[in-house]
């Protein structure tokens, strides 16, 4: 029997602890996709483009589904990471000694692409499922996040992953 873990990656919140709207999204995708005997791992630390508060993106995303109503031990230890290479390194010693895993990313609609190149080369040999939670974000928000984001994987396709 396989042992799924939802990995909810890290996105903004406000210098008070706030979780933002992509990140609420994200956790609502996972509250959907939880079931009983199904892992959490939450990923995210500090950064100045998404984390400026004195609390670990990561501990305020399992809060959030703690409050409601996930169980304490569905939780594996948060991987404090600081972008989405580091989410896929940091997440390696937190599963490595697990046995028939099947890990499920949960991201946003414009970062799957990305994601699913970093966590295939990092992660290669792991059973991944993706997905990609609708964002809704503002025409001129999302064209600016999806050119970000075209920007990056490009330059992952041109100089490689360094990890």
């Amino acid at each position: 029997m396989c042992q799924e873990i939802l990995v909810i990656l890290g996105s903004p919140n406000s210098p008070n602890g706030d979780l933002g709207y992509i990140s609420i999204s994200r956790l609502n995708s996972c509250l959907n996709l939880y079931k009983k005997n199904t892992l959490i791992l939450c990923t995210g630390g500090w950064g100045p483009h998404f984390n400026t508060s004195v609390h670990s993106h990561a501990s305020l995303a399992k809060n959030y589904l703690i409050d409601e109503g996930v169980p304490e031990n569905a939780f594996l230890e948060c991987a404090l990471s600081s972008n989405t290479v580091d989410d896929a390194v940091k997440i390696i010693p937190i599963i490595k000694n697990l046995s028939h895993i099947k890990l499920t990313v949960i991201t946003s609609d414009y970062h799957l692409e990305r994601v699913m190149l970093i966590f295939n080369e990092i992660l290669k040999g792991f059973t991944i499922t993706y997905v990609g939670v609708e964002s809704n974000l503002p025409k001129d928000s999302y064209d600016a996040i999806i050119e970000h984001e075209k920007k990056a994987i490009h330059s992952i396709q041109e100089n490689g992953l360094y990890y």
